[in-house]
């Protein structure tokens, strides 16, 4: 099988626009609400929308290269670079989790941006801080064939094969230039901005130029598009739905390296984002619902009561796994065995908590239908 670099129609990509058309739409549509939505907000309510954004994105796209990365240490460095103050600031020893998070903060504060090789470069340093082994900062210059693969040694599975090291400088000559020429406003604008972003994820994976990260780095790429084409940077995290369904991009990404009429990627790729963009609504809903449960409550709770249901919250829509116990609220609210009880029965009486179970084994949800 030969691959979409090989072939003679490299990189002219052909497709129709099929999905991306009729999403297109309710995508816009939905960015717009959204952005309604979030000037409504006070500024620290949207701060906390950017960086509970950002920490899942961080998260989430280092998962997918097998990275499992502390969300307090990612949170931690996040609220360090936007200059957030914390009364116990945590002391952050993970390299990587710095790295990733001052990348999130300026694939967003600079993607207006005309792309260069020096920012890709710094990107990449970024991602790389703490890596001895990965040249950082640089294109790859192995002579060895860089390969995408998968499955246990001894039965390992080649997706791709990408370009040859030597030939990385001149094609990502042609893909800098192509991402600056597509973009809104510019000498040969891909005005659908589902198309572009799809394509510039395609195009840069299958160049692959850098030892490693290759993967974030082109999700961040997509995202800079998906911001470019809206004129300003919309909360999305592209890498928590495809982690979810991790074998179906590998498979539509092998498919779109196979061939470069790309249909059937650039519908793949249009669901994606707006599944993600689904999952910021919801988002932003929790937040405003959390906004109105404490306008009306905060009153009515204690110092304890107040860390713990904040605690809860900090977990977002997907909510605190299994639920609150009493074992768990005296171990966040530093309460005794007599006092967690009185704090969770008034919780229970004011419509806050929503008993589960019985007996030794309740716990307790929040019941955010009741605010």
């Amino acid at each position: 099988m030969s691959y979409n670099w090989e072939q003679s129609d490299w990189p002219t990509f052909t497709y129709k626009e099929g999905k991306s058309g009729k999403i297109l739409l309710d995508f816009l549509m939905k960015s717009r609400q959204m952005s309604g939505v979030l000037t409504g907000l006070a500024e620290r309510n949207q701060t906390e929308l950017l960086m509970e954004m950002m920490v899942v994105e961080a998260i989430k796209t280092s998962e997918i290269e097998g990275e499992f990365l502390s969300r307090a240490d990612v949170k931690s460095s996040i609220k360090k670079n936007l200059g957030i103050h914390e009364e116990q600031p945590l002391l952050v020893k993970d390299p990587r989790a710095k790295g990733i998070a001052k990348l999130m903060i300026k694939v967003r504060s600079e993607f207006a941006q005309e792309l260069t090789e020096e920012m890709l470069f710094k990107w990449h340093e970024l991602l790389m801080e703490g890596n001895r082994y990965v040249r950082a900062g640089q294109w790859r210059t192995d002579s060895s064939p860089m390969q995408v693969v998968s499955g246990a040694i001894g039965k390992e599975v080649v997706h791709f094969e990408a370009p040859p090291s030597a030939k990385v400088p001149k094609e990502m000559e042609a893909f800098i230039s192509w991402f600056n020429k597509t973009a809104p406003n510019k000498a040969e604008p891909i005005n659908n901005p589902l198309i572009r972003s799809a394509i510039t994820h395609l195009y840069f994976e299958s160049i692959h130029p850098f030892e490693d990260g290759n993967g974030r780095i082109g999700r961040a790429l997509a995202e800079k598009s998906l911001h470019q084409g809206l004129g300003h940077a919309t909360l999305i995290s592209l890498s928590s739905v495809i982690e979810e369904k991790k074998n179906e991009y590998y498979k539509a990404l092998k498919s779109g390296q196979s061939s470069n009429e790309i249909s059937d990627w650039l519908d793949y790729f249009a669901e994606t984002v707006f599944h993600a963009q689904l999952n910021a609504e919801q988002l932003v809903n929790f937040t405003l619902q959390k906004v109105k449960f404490f306008d009306r409550f905060k009153e009515l709770l204690n110092e304890r009561q107040t860390k713990a249901i904040n605690r809860m919250l900090a977990e977002g829509p997907a909510g605190f796994e299994g639920g609150m116990t009493a074992k768990k609220y005296m171990a966040i609210s530093k309460a005794s065995k007599a006092t967690a009880t009185r704090d969770l029965q008034a919780l229970v009486e004011l419509g806050i908590f929503l008993p589960q179970g019985g007996g030794r084994s309740v716990s307790y949800e929040l019941e955010f239908n009741k605010q």
